[in-house]
């Protein structure tokens, strides 16, 4: 199992790079802040509790981190940024006197795997110190690896103090160590600020133990999990390699996921689902088993259940989607929308606070808004639930069997009963009775043989107008 330890995440720099009053570990990546896939990696390799040394931001990022990890976390604060050095030694008094071993991560390496975090702290051995180590193929900005004629690791060089022999080494600090305290205690006391920058530099206690007991180091393989984020082009890529690994492991599990679908850390998405290319699943979505999420689909927080069937272009927010109803194409459901099993909803009909009850249909170019839609109902194209009066919202309800006929206008609040039938183009002003037929519309007249007299006055005040 290795040595107990914990962990401690800077996340303290203001990230000027990324040109934002937002602090840089908060920005999200696929759907998470960055910070938190760190310190999850941590607990998941076995931290008892990890210090995140915060800074720039403190108050946001020590709330985003407490909400969602509790008492795992203890917050630390770097009040003036002087290096890494510095940070570790904010992070060291909210250690606990028991430890015996710290994991030091950066808060800005979202791709960071726990089985790495447990790689790491198995390669320290009895030495003080491991070091994690990675060859990017764009070594720039970060510090270099320096060793000695028999490989072992002297000490690490930072870009901006390294010699152009040492810049051209191309294997390259990750800015991952797994340290014992006593020693990370004693030489971070010992650090001084001797370097281009008037920093403290953790990178410095490397040297430190290369020159007593030795430090031990461990070359990853996967130098992309461990790249920092600096800013935007990284976060870019960051998240393109995180959705893709979050595609893999719902494929792994079952699911068919299309190449370009963006699914979001925390979405479910259960076995025998399709989602296609070009969708995005976002926040607490959850797609059922069987159910399909075709092209061009953008869920956030909706419910899918088993079977159903959403095709091309809908757009659903915080909404409820049940076993095999059809949506789509081209429907938008607003949040609190609860479409029941065997429901339809077809192109180019917008729903908010509705319910579309089992096997209604509104297939056509309607506005369902705050409203309940009785099992078997039907909307004709054009119907419009008129909710609001300037000043509130009210509901329109529509009993079971009822047919609403195309180009109505219900005037809420409004009752339909169960298998009323509201003609085509009427505008309903008050309830309909059950079994009753609303009609409501001017009467038509025909003039006969009056088109050509039409026509001719039409025409002639055409010409005149020039």
């Amino acid at each position: 199992m290795g040595l107990p330890f914990v962990a401690i995440v800077l996340a303290a720099g203001q990230g000027t790079r990324m040109k934002s009053a937002r602090p840089k570990v908060l920005f999200p990546v696929a759907g998470r802040p960055m910070v938190h896939y760190v310190v999850e990696a941590a607990l998941a390799a076995g931290a008892r509790y990890v210090v995140a040394v915060v800074g720039h931001g403190r108050e946001e990022v020590g709330a985003s981190l407490t909400e969602a990890f509790g008492e795992r976390v203890r917050i630390a604060v770097q009040e003036e940024q002087r290096g890494t050095g510095h940070a570790v030694s904010c992070a060291l008094p909210a250690i606990d006197d028991d430890a015996s071993a710290c994991l030091v991560l950066c808060g800005d390496t979202p791709l960071v795997t726990p089985s790495q975090l447990a790689h790491l702290r198995d390669a320290v051995g009895d030495a003080p110190l491991a070091v994690l180590t990675m060859r990017p193929e764009r070594p720039k900005g970060y510090g270099r690896i320096l060793r000695g004629a028999n490989g072992r690791v002297l000490g690490i060089r930072e870009e901006r103090d390294a010699s152009a022999e040492e810049r051209h080494i191309g294997e390259v600090n990750s800015g991952l160590y797994f340290v014992r305290l006593p020693f990370l205690r004693a030489s971070v006391a010992a650090l001084r600020a001797e370097n281009a920058q008037n920093e403290l530099y953790l990178t410095d206690i490397v040297a430190t133990a290369a020159n007593g007991d030795g430090a031990a180091s461990l070359l990853a393989e996967d130098a992309v999990s461990l790249s920092g984020v600096n800013d935007r082009s990284d976060l870019a890529r960051a998240e393109d390699a995180l959705f893709a690994r979050i595609a893999d492991a719902h494929r792994l599990a079952g699911a068919t996921v299309r190449t370009g679908a963006r699914i979001d850390w925390g979405v479910r998405v259960e076995a025998d689902a399709v989602i296609e290319h070009g969708v995005v699943l976002r926040g607490a979505t959850h797609i059922g088993g069987g159910a399909i999420v075709d092209v061009g689909s953008v869920l956030t927080d909706v419910v899918v259940a088993a079977g159903a069937h959403l095709k091309p272009y809908t757009i659903a927010t915080s909404s409820h989607i049940g076993e095999r109803a059809q949506i789509g194409p081209f429907s938008h459901l607003r949040a609190a929308s609860h479409i029941e099993e065997d429901a339809h909803v077809g192109n180019f009909v917008e729903t908010k606070k509705t319910t579309l009850r089992r096997g209604a249909k509104a297939n056509h170019l309607a506005y369902l808004g705050d409203g309940d839609v009785g099992e078997g109902a039907n909307i004709g194209a054009g119907t419009i639930f008129c909710n609001y009066d300037g000043y509130r919202k009210h509901r329109t309800e529509i009993g079971p069997g009822a047919f609403i006929g195309s180009d109505s206008q219900l005037i809420a609040p409004v009752r339909i009963g169960a298998n009323a039938y509201v003609a085509t183009g009427t505008t309903v002003t008050r309830d309909v009775p059950d079994e009753a037929l609303a009609i409501a519309r001017v009467k038509q007249e025909n003039k006969e043989g009056y088109a050509p007299r039409l026509r001719s006055r039409l025409g002639a005040a055409a010409k005149k107008q020039g």
